[in-house]
């Protein structure tokens, strides 16, 4: 399998649990891979991490000079890479070995532009194993969100308006449906290949703002009308309490 890949990470303020995230990649017994690395204008401890990889010819960084946000941060490296697939990882989240080997010969056997896996949700010390759907497509995501981004691969579509959205919150949500809205499906690996760290701190952890950028992008990107919207938030809420439980 001669397939190059690139696997983009945006980070911010993350030295607790970068270096494990890096490991993980290091450690994937698919070698034909590069690391883009966006840091948001981190703290110092976290760029001391980052300048240890600086001599890795494998992993390249970039550092911004003031915070953007993560969907910035994802569409710089998007900019940065002309590879075959593309695979993103969140900087608290960690792959299996065999992650990338295995999830890229099932999108190859089987010709998929889009791909994602099971995983484990990792919260407060507990963890959870998270069963999604085995296809999903834009009606079906607009109730269900299980799509994990540190899950993902896709062929590198090289078009550039399929983006992140730059917004506090929920970015990866408007990337996915604009992915589906053009190709049609995503297919699931059903391996857990990915755990899925929620820090009580971060983005994903705060369940009413998400709901709100949720609302706004079905209104806005999505063109719901009024009573799609309030469905598709009743219910991409239940499965996300079903997944995650009151947190």
């Amino acid at each position: 399998m001669q397939n190059y890949l690139t696997i983009i990470m945006p980070n911010y303020n993350s030295y607790t649990t970068l270096p494990s995230t890096i490991q993980s990649i290091q450690k994937q017994t698919f070698k034909n891979w590069k690391l883009i690395i966006v840091d948001d204008n981190s703290n110092a401890k976290t760029k001391k991490i980052l300048k240890s990889y600086k001599n890795n010819k494998k992993i390249k960084i970039y550092y911004l000079k003031k915070n953007r946000g993560a969907g910035y941060c994802r569409n710089f490296a998007l900019s940065k890479t002309k590879s075959d697939y593309l695979a993103f990882i969140d900087s608290d989240d960690t792959w299996k070995k065999n992650k990338l080997k295995e999830q890229l010969q099932f999108m190859i056997k089987n010709n998929y532009f889009f791909s994602y896996t099971y995983y484990n949700v990792i919260n407060k010390n507990i963890k959870k194993k998270i069963f999604t759907p085995k296809i999903f497509n834009y009606n079906s995501f607009l109730q269900n969100t299980s799509i994990a981004t540190s899950c993902m691969i896709v062929k590198n579509f090289k078009s550039k308006k399929i983006k992140f959205l730059e917004t506090s919150s929920c970015d990866d949500y408007y990337f996915k449906c604009a992915l589906l809205k053009k190709y049609k499906n995503a297919y699931c690996y059903p391996k857990f290949l990915t755990d899925y760290r929620i820090r009580s701190n971060s983005v994903q952890s705060n369940r009413y703002r998400n709901i709100f950028w949720v609302w706004k992008i079905n209104k806005i990107y999505n063109k719901l009308n009024f009573i799609q919207n309030f469905l598709s938030i009743i219910n991409i809420s239940f499965n996300s309490l079903k997944k995650y439980g009151l947190r």
